[in-house]
């Protein structure tokens, strides 16, 4: 009777040793698990880098285009603005800035091909596009 006590506590306690162990150890396993589920290989961040430089100089492109037509030009010369001082400026604007002017660009482009807007609509977009650009540079 004896025996069977102690091999009934022995268990008992290698029961809770285990199950305190794999409370204990569990949160740093899973830890370790999720750390690695984040892990990036070079050539993946590679690719990250290289989308993301070219989707940079794509905005870029296209703000320096929309800036450089006969319509903007003119624009920012009526307004005493140096064009070349506004496309010089454009490259030190921060990716997210570049992403919401080269859409607001395209889309105004978009909007006065198809007739939406007026020339002077276009000419006050022009004009706003170039204040938030040099705003920008400038803080």
């Amino acid at each position: 009777m004896h025996s069977r006590l102690v091999s009934s506590v022995f268990s008992r306690g290698l029961i809770a040793a285990t199950l305190f162990s794999f409370v204990a150890l569990a949160p740093g396993l899973w830890a370790q698990q999720s750390a690695d589920a984040h892990l990036v290989s070079p050539a993946q961040l590679q690719q990250q880098v290289q989308a993301s430089s070219s989707d940079r100089q794509k905005n870029i492109d296209t703000l320096t285009q929309f800036l450089s037509t006969p319509t903007a030009i003119g624009r920012m010369k009526s307004e005493r603005i140096d064009p070349a001082q506004v496309k010089n400026a454009i490259p030190n604007l921060s990716d997210d800035e570049l992403a919401d002017l080269s859409a607001r660009a395209t889309k105004a482009q978009q909007e006065f091909a198809a007739g939406n807007l007026s020339n002077n609509d276009l000419l006050i977009i022009i004009l706003v596009l170039v204040v938030v650009i040099l705003i920008a540079v400038i803080h």
